[in-house]
């Protein structure tokens, strides 16, 4: 039964349900369940709503279950959400991240009296955030200020932004960069920023580079963008940063210097570095590696010297300064402090030894250097602690008189004051000389030895020594005469040895004259054989001299000369080679009765000499006896022997027959005259029968003749024309060739090809060899042919027969030998031990 309704009341239920179906309409065409779904249930559930959107957009749709009729909803609506009695969850206005970004609701079902029937349960709107807010400076305008020289990448001021968008979703992360750099130098940037945070630092080039005396500030326009500055419809915004260049007071101070061996109480403090900015730490760093190293620092950057310095032991010292930041991490490179020791004249001269020795001449005239006298002083040089000053206070003994020498007071040249020196007088003086400084005094001893001059020659005891007669072959090295020269000069100096030299009558060098270092005896050596048929005869004139010169106006006379005949023997000798190698080189192939060399020899007696050969084991060679040309008597092979040797005899054609041989090498040079042959043996040649496919093999070839500086050259052809249908041979390289099949229809048997094989020399030789190649079955890769019966061997039928009529035979004999024992029992009765042996 429908109920009459007034215009008014009609009217209001149109309007009701025509924004049930505009709600409907939205809902089916929009979806914020968490689950993808429209509608369900009341149950706690939890939204995801993007700001901005437009308002009147469905939610979701619960349904209720009866006794429900209608759903209320409650909590942090902020007049944004409604719900209609049918469930549909909505809301009226565009919604504000930055203003609520999550609404905590409640949701009751009720029914038709209003009573809660199910519920309430929490409901949960999340704002998803866009990017509705432009990032934006805390100030308009920043300032700071850097050190020259600052490290690179170290932080010296930041800069801020901030937005309201969510900071977890790129809305809201900032990515800051320098946009402008004034002044601009050669395009180059000197300040870098950390695009997260906004810390500004100078790059490595501007650490180098930015100087209070070129620039002293420089404007930034820094950027900041959200999106993290990769979304080109990102917003921005910009700020200006002005920098004050400041000076760098971290610099090496000047070079320090220090007195040595200071008695003032130590540490003393003696230079000091400073970082730019407070909280910096300081150390030292031993750059030489001292054992004890004597300074220290503090945290203020004071550098003491811990103790008194020794500029003897080390006159300047180096080491590093370094400032390091509360991390550990150096804050700029290490200064280098450098400290000088300023010397104190605290060390005496020394001498350089106990005792410098200088030599004089007995004839040195007055005023002659005798040497250069040098002390040491350990204050540093050329200063006026280090200038030493000579004095010659003291001379022993005083013989002919005091005051023979001085020394120059600075340059310390010892001379010779007073007049010339005889070693008779006294062979050697001690000087005392007196080295100071400013404030020190030291003794030091010379010694001053007297040499003697040459002034004497030696004097031979015998002007002749007479004659002697030797045979020639006296034995090199024999000694055959003492010579003897005296000299008055000191002995074992310069001035008295003697060297004894022959001056006359030994121009072929066969004679020497050794000294003895002792006696100045002379012994006169065999240096060379004597040769009775070069020099039967001389006259020997000795000389006697000095290593050392002599002195002025005295000179070699005749007693410094003496005399001595030589008389040489003959001795028979045995004939003799100008060299014991005589070389000859021809070709293999010259003729028989070719003069292939010459060898000669002489006899010291002049006798006539007969040549012969020793060692021509091949028979190649003959000798003229008289002239000793050598000819060939047979054909001569270089593959037999390349280098034929053999021995040349020479013997006295009368007296005593002797002889002496030398060596004659024969090099024979190759002619092309061995023709090609296989390099090996090629036997167990087979084709498995029948070929399945054409097959190959391959062989060497070699020639006897000596190979040229390049390869052999071989070239390969079949023997007979008749082979062409079956076979072929091509060629590899110059050695090898392989022999092929041209087809496969071979007979099961043993085939012979005939190769010929050319070597192109000069003139050609050409060679031909036979290959063996069988055909046969083949049982795992090996030849297999069945025995069948050969010429002069049996077959199986014979070889038995042969073999029972062995049998037969060997029984016959057996028998015989058994009925002879029997009967020779049967007449002799003996016991084996008693019968006698037969003969």
């Amino acid at each position: 039964m429908e109920e009459n309704l007034s215009p008014r009341e009609e009217s209001k239920m149109a309007s009701t349900q025509l924004h049930a179906l505009c709600l409907l309409a939205l809902y089916v065409t929009s979806g914020y369940s968490q689950e993808g779904r429209f509608s369900g249930p009341l149950k706690p559930m939890t939204f995801s709503i993007f700001e901005g959107q437009e308002p009147n957009q469905v939610i979701f749709q619960f349904k209720a279950n009866p006794p429900a009729v209608t759903f209320r909803l409650s909590g942090e609506t902020d007049g944004i959400f409604m719900i209609e009695g049918n469930g549909f969850l909505y809301h009226t206005r565009v919604l504000d991240r930055e203003t609520r970004a999550v609404h905590h609701l409640q949701l009751a079902a009720l029914d038709s009296h209003g009573a809660v029937v199910e519920g309430p349960v929490p409901i949960t709107i999340e704002v998803k955030d866009i990017n509705d807010n432009r990032p934006t400076f805390l100030q308009q305008k920043y300032k700071g200020s850097v050190r020259q020289n600052s490290r690179p990448g170290k932080p010296f001021m930041y800069v801020n932004a901030t937005d309201l968008d969510d900071p977890a979703t790129p809305n809201g992360q900032l990515f800051y960069q320098i946009a402008i750099q004034l002044p601009s130098i050669n395009n180059v940037m000197y300040f870098q920023i950390n695009n997260k945070t906004g810390e500004i630092s100078l790059t490595p080039e501007g650490s180098q580079e930015v100087d209070p005396a070129r620039n002293p500030s420089y404007n930034l326009v820094v950027s900041v963008k959200d999106m993290g500055g990769l979304d080109e419809n990102s917003f921005s915004d910009t700020t200006s940063v002005d920098i004050t260049v400041t000076e760098n007071i971290w610099k090496a101070p000047e070079p320090v210097e220090i007195r040595e061996n200071s008695t003032e109480p130590h540490p003393i403090k003696i230079t000091q570095v400073q970082w730019n900015d407070p909280g910096a730490h300081y150390s030292l760093v031993n750059k030489e590696r001292l054992p004890q190293f004597p300074f220290s620092i503090d945290q203020e950057g004071n550098i003491y010297v811990t103790q008194p310095l020794d500029r003897e032991e080390k006159d300047a010292h180096v080491f590093l300064a370094i400032a390091k930041d509360e991390t550990g991490k150096l804050l700029s490179k290490p200064l280098e402090i450098r400290v000088k020791v300023i010397d104190i004249n605290d060390n005496p001269p020394t001498c350089l030894s106990a005792v410098t020795t200088f030599e004089v001449q007995e004839n040195e005239p007055v005023g002659n250097s005798l040497g250069i006298f040098t002390a040491h002083d350990m204050d540093e040089p050329n200063t006026a602690n280090s200038i030493l000053k000579y004095k010659l206070v003291d001379q022993t003994p005083k013989v002919p008189s005091d005051g023979l020498f001085l020394i120059q007071e600075y340059e310390g040249k010892v001379q010779l004051a007073k007049h010339s020196l005889k070693k008779q007088n006294n062979p050697q003086y001690n000087l005392t000389v007196e080295v100071s400084d400013q404030d020190f005094k030291t003794l030091c001893l010379v010694q001053v030895n007297v040499i003697d001059i040459n002034d004497q020659i030696p004097i031979f005891e015998r002007s002749d020594y007479g004659s002697k007669t030797l045979p020639e072959d006296t034995a090199v090295g024999s000694t055959i005469l003492v010579i003897q020269a005296t000299d008055a000069d000191e002995p074992f100096t310069g001035s008295s040895k003697i060297i004894y030299k022959i001056v006359q009558g030994d121009t072929g060098g066969r004679l020497e004259v050794v000294t003895d270092p002792q006696t100045n005896a002379g012994y006169v050596k065999i240096k060379k054989p004597l040769d009775f048929e070069t020099e039967p005869f001389t006259s020997i004139v000795f000389k006697a001299e000095n290593p050392e010169p002599l002195v002025a106006k005295v000179d070699y006379n005749a007693s410094s000369y003496a005399s001595f005949n030589l008389t040489v023997t003959d001795v028979n000798e045995a004939p003799e080679f100008p060299q014991q190698i005589f070389q000859a080189k021809v070709s293999e192939d010259v003729a028989v009765g070719t003069k292939l060399g010459s060898v000669s020899a002489r006899d010291p007696e002049g006798l006539a000499v007969s040549y012969s050969l020793r060692g021509d084991n091949r028979g190649w060679l003959k000798i003229d006896s008289i002239t000793g040309e050598i000819f060939s008597t047979a054909p001569l092979d270089r593959e037999t022997e390349s280098l034929y040797r053999v021995q040349v005899v020479a013997t006295e054609a009368g007296g005593s027959s002797l002889s002496s041989t030398a060596h004659f090498h024969l090099a024979l040079t190759d002619v092309n005259d061995n023709p090609p042959r296989l390099a090996k043996d090629y036997t167990g040649l087979f084709f498995c029968h029948p070929l399945s496919g054409t097959g190959s093999l391959i062989f060497e070839a070699t020639d006897d003749d000596q190979q040229s500086f390049r390869n052999p050259q071989f070239t390969f052809a079949l023997g007979r024309e008749s082979l062409r249908n079956d076979w072929e041979v091509s060629k590899i390289n110059g050695t090898h060739a392989r022999l092929s099949t041209k087809h496969t229809r071979f007979e099961e048997r043993v085939y012979e090809i005939l190769i010929l094989i050319n070597d192109g020399g000069r003139p050609p030789m050409e060679g031909t060899v036979s290959l063996s190649v069988t055909f046969c079955q083949c049982v795992e890769g090996s030849c297999f042919r069945p025995v069948g019966k050969r010429e002069g061997i049996p077959t199986v039928g014979m070889a038995v027969g042969i073999l029972l009529t062995t049998f037969l035979v060997i029984g016959i004999v057996l028998a015989v030998v058994f009925i002879r024992m029997r009967k020779d029992k049967a007449e002799n009765p003996q016991s084996p031990e008693a019968r006698p042996l037969r003969s």
